[in-house]
């Protein structure tokens, strides 16, 4: 209690003390050693022994507000009920409209820029969506500072530059390679504009599924019975998640590929999502080597397979694209990046089942609300 008082003092519950302890390399057996059954039970031992500092305050200040609460339940009592509840469920309200609003940015403001475009022509289309493709990386990025998918890490300035590649790629990727294998391009390329509206208005659920994560994993420990039994209670969640967004991210792509009369990119869209998801809980919980490394890995096989069909023009090097070009004949421009998103998702989803099943991945950080 001595070594890891500082931690008992500003622990919101005692679940964050038990991350805490996991954090520092003390096991269930280690709190064998000081008579309880798992770190749990020893983590609220010390959660009811350590007085915390909002307790300190509260002991501190409750002399000084006894007479001024005496004095306003005699002079402002008939405003006493109105004044208990209504702040809180006023600020509930708030935060609530600030979460959907920030969810629903990415794709309102993106269904705004698809339809512009496909009501004009000519150089108003071209301005539409050219200012339109700002705005909407101005919205997406607003969404994932402030909205709730936001991280307490700062992200390497790679790991954005990789995002925005596999973002770019999934718009502007299969058009460009189709192009290349015919050996073009000889003019405009077909966009992938059902894919970005999808991948954009899947943003909502995406929080959504975070959200969901993070508070099925904090009702978790009142069940478990130690560190291990908690990883085997988080685990199917953590599994639910991708594939509850993956079925809602499968729906809106064919509901915006009937809408637009384009083909529904589920291969290469949907491992995109499944891959932006992931790499972003784990950002979201502490862990950004391996979402950066999967992320520069996915774009990097893009930029190869772009790379080696329009240098397999130089002379002597046609061998280049024939690898490149037989997946393209088998399976489509999609299996490129359908592969190597999909590649990438895997393994961090078996990664994740390692590291967002410890306790310490979901304790609150300090000064969280």
């Amino acid at each position: 209690m001595h070594r890891h008082r500082a931690l008992c003092e500003r622990a919101v519950d005692p679940l964050e003390i038990a991350a805490g302890l996991e954090a520092y390399g003390v096991t269930d057996r280690t709190a064998a050693r000081f008579r309880h059954r798992d770190v749990f039970s020893l983590a609220e031992e010390m959660y009811a022994r350590v007085p915390r500092e909002q307790e300190t305050g509260s002991a501190e200040n409750a002399m000084t507000h006894a007479s001024h609460e005496s004095h306003a339940s005699s002079s402002h009592g008939s405003q006493e009920s109105h004044a208990s509840g209504a702040p809180g469920a006023l600020a509930a309200w708030a935060a609530y409209a600030r979460w959907a609003a920030l969810a629903l940015l990415p794709g309102t403001v993106c269904t705004a820029v698809v339809v512009g475009v496909r009501l004009t022509d000519g150089r108003p289309r071209l301005v539409i969506a050219t200012v339109g493709a700002v705005i909407v990386f101005l919205g997406l990025r607003l969404a994932l500072r402030r909205g709730p998918l936001r991280t307490a890490t700062d992200t390497t300035s790679g790991t954005h530059a990789w995002t925005w590649w596999l973002l770019a790629y999934a718009v502007l990727g299969d058009g460009l390679l189709n192009a290349g294998l015919d050996g073009g391009p000889h003019g405009p390329w077909p966009l992938a504009t059902a894919s970005a509206l999808a991948l954009a208005l899947a943003y909502a659920p995406a929080a959504w599924c975070a959200h969901l994560l993070a508070v099925r994993a904090r009702r978790k420990p009142a069940a478990s019975r130690g560190l291990a039994d908690f990883a085997d209670s988080v685990r199917p969640v953590l599994l639910m998640v991708p594939t509850l967004f993956l079925c809602a991210l499968a729906a809106l792509l064919a509901l915006c590929g009937a809408a637009l009369d384009e083909p529904a990119a589920y291969a290469a869209a949907g491992s995109l999502g499944t891959l932006l998801l992931l790499a972003r809980l784990l950002t979201a919980h502490g862990f950004t080597r391996a979402p950066a490394l999967a992320l520069g890995a996915a774009g990097a096989i893009e930029v190869i397979a772009l790379g080696t069909v329009f240098a397999s023009r130089l002379p002597g090097c046609s061998f280049l694209a024939v690898p490149v070009g037989t997946v393209v004949d088998v399976s489509g421009p999609g299996a490129v990046p359908g592969l190597a998103c999909g590649l990438a998702a895997l393994a961090l989803l078996i990664h994740s089942t390692r590291t967002l099943t410890r306790a310490s991945a979901h304790a609150a950080p300090a000064g969280a609300p």
